[in-house]
């Protein structure tokens, strides 16, 4: 697994962001059972760089939390029997599947954890295992689709204990 982390966020960053990436993307990739190595794109920012790039991808004014762009497209969440048809899916040096890029903004981050209750580092890891799972081909816009990524993100977040009631609760 690669993880091609890139922190340009101005602020300091008083959580281990790199290791909570690690776990929890791993703990995602196990969870849908990826048969490959995966390669994933992880970009921390600030509101007004989100928010340029969700007006820009998505057509939306104003900030959000996390924004997912996967590179694979799936029949069915987390299907992966025909990915090695397209082989630009998969990096020619070492084979891994290129998952996608993942983009937080860390000021979400802070105000997100504080408007909840719980720490930045529950907030954090909640928002890389709800991208992850979008980087698998799930999503939220029916109501079944947010009940199912809703009981996912909690299991890989239990499994990796950024949850509410361990690490979670600073």
């Amino acid at each position: 697994m690669s993880i091609i982390l890139e922190n340009e966020y101005q602020e300091k960053i008083d959580i281990p962001y790199e290791k909570i990436a690690t776990e929890v993307i791993d703990a995602a990739i196990d969870y849908v059972h990826c048969p490959y190595e995966c390669e994933v794109n992880l970009l921390l920012i600030d509101n007004t760089a989100i928010h340029e790039i969700n007006k820009e991808q998505r057509k939306i004014d104003r900030p959000t939390d996390v924004l997912s762009f996967p590179m694979a497209e799936y029949e069915t969440p987390a299907d992966f029997s025909k990915l090695e048809e397209d082989p630009m899916l998969f990096d020619p040096e070492n084979g891994e599947f290129l998952l996608g890029d993942i983009v937080i903004s860390m000021d979400k981050v802070k105000e997100q954890a504080k408007a909840y209750g719980h720490s930045e580092e529950r907030e954090y890891a909640f928002l890389i295992a709800h991208s992850m799972l979008h980087l698998f081909g799930f999503d939220h816009m029916e109501e079944e689709e947010r009940k199912e990524m809703e009981d996912m993100q909690e299991e890989i977040l239990i499994k990796t204990r950024y949850t509410r009631d361990e690490r979670g609760l600073v």
